[in-house]
């Protein structure tokens, strides 16, 4: 059997092409793994720079999706897709509905998604805060977070914290262990803001062994059934008493768990003075 060729993406862009490039990858997770290739082709300025770069990377399979704000640059694609070039709009078409239903006129500016703005300062103080409160420290800034997670070791708490930061929420997380009371600060936490990590006793027990056979080392208990089963009978009861909202994190995403996380946040319409 003939192996079928390996087809490239190109994504065109008058800015960086980065917001093409995840659109393809998106596209391409659909097929088999290692059907489509993708090249990323910036900064494209001029209508005849346009031509000339689909010509150069026109090969038998030629594919390309573009995200050209430009007016004259999308104008060309345009006019190269009427010869013959299999060609995506990525971005025209959502510009002018958006336009169609509001009104609102676009600015034209290339790459203005990565503007600096506050939200891009208010995710970097978010990631600070994420970092100092990280696995229990500073305890005393608990009710300052928008979120805060519990939960016993290696239940997800900080890269799920850190996700969380990315997207903006300045979160928080503490580490339960048995034998070990909390921060008496958590008891001051809006549980609405305060997040139980949950997993099944199977799943717990296998991430704790692959710790520690990455560690070379051996923590009596540590991944044992018993232990884990009684340890997490002790977390979900602390987690009744301080009423907080328990995410199930076994098997799961880490976008899943944090969407399911923002939109409980999102849900109590929860402000800060």
């Amino acid at each position: 059997m003939t192996a079928r060729p390996i087809a490239t993406i190109h994504v065109l862009s008058d800015s960086l092409g980065e917001t093409g490039e995840m659109v393809a990858r998106a596209v391409a997770a659909q097929f088999d793994e290692g059907a489509f290739r993708i090249e990323r082709l910036p900064k494209v300025s001029t209508p005849e720079e346009v031509r000339e770069t689909v010509r150069t990377h026109c090969g038998k399979l030629c594919i390309f999706f573009y995200t050209l704000v430009t007016p004259e640059l999308r104008d060309e694609m345009v006019a190269l897709s009427a010869e013959g070039v299999n060609a995506v709009d990525l971005l025209g078409t959502s510009v002018r509905l958006l336009e169609s239903v509001t009104g609102a006129s676009p600015t034209g500016e290339a790459g203005a998604v990565h503007r600096t703005s506050q939200d891009y300062f208010d995710r970097i103080a978010a990631m600070e805060f994420a970092v100092k409160h990280d696995d229990g420290r500073n305890p005393e800034g608990l009710t300052e977070a928008d979120i805060v997670l519990i939960g016993v070791s290696r239940t997800g708490k900080t890269p799920l914290a850190m996700y969380l930061a990315a997207k903006g929420f300045r979160t928080a997380n503490v580490p339960l262990a048995r034998e070990i009371e909390p921060p008496p600060e958590l008891g001051n936490v809006d549980p609405r803001r305060l997040f139980g990590l949950m997993t099944d006793p199977e799943v717990l027990m296998e991430i704790r062994a692959e710790r520690m056979h990455e560690l070379g080392s051996w923590v009596p208990g540590y991944a044992e059934r018993e232990s884990v089963e009684l340890e997490l009978e002790e977390s979900r009861a602390l987690m009744r008493r301080l009423r907080c909202i328990v995410i199930h994190t076994g098997g799961r995403a880490i976008e899943e768990e944090a969407q399911e996380i923002i939109t409980r946040v999102a849900g109590g319409l929860l402000t800060r003075d």
